[in-house]
């Protein structure tokens, strides 16, 4: 069976749709699940020893989505660094978590620029694809 999700740093830090984190769960061992849907009431998976940290990204948001995508894109990294392995993701795996995806590697410095990242962030995953407002938002929070 083909996976959906696709693996974005040294096999420790995945990305998908909220279809793909019980797999990601089971598959890959991961530990902490950052939750992008403003829309979610529970984590995606089951497992009850999964840490979920939801991160309310959607139209009804509370705070600015560059403030909501830079705390997101610091929970990846700090499990990451915390040797934990991660997963992140919204409902299909595009938007959202391209955005966080994009923003990953930027943090971790394995791109310069937002398009390298992008690019990067493409070629693991190709159906990434950011909204306007959500490039503005990496421009923001990266902004040199």
């Amino acid at each position: 069976m083909e996976k959906k999700y696709h693996a974005l740093h040294e096999d420790k830090i995945y990305m998908g749709g909220a279809a793909d984190v019980e797999e990601m769960v089971k598959q890959e061992g991961v530990q902490v699940v950052v939750d992008l849907r403003e829309e979610a009431t529970e984590c995606a998976s089951t497992d009850a020893n999964v840490k979920w940290i939801k991160i309310p990204l959607g139209d009804n948001a509370t705070e600015s989505e560059e403030v909501l995508f830079k705390k997101a894109i610091d929970e990846v990294v700090s499990a990451y660094h915390n040797g934990q392995k991660v997963a992140f993701h919204c409902g299909g795996g595009k938007g959202r978590t391209g955005t966080v995806a994009i923003g990953t590697l930027l943090a971790l410095g394995e791109a310069q620029t937002i398009a390298e990242a992008e690019e990067k962030a493409q070629s693991i995953r190709n159906i990434i694809q950011i909204k306007p407002t959500q490039r503005e938002s990496l421009e923001k929070i990266f902004e040199a």
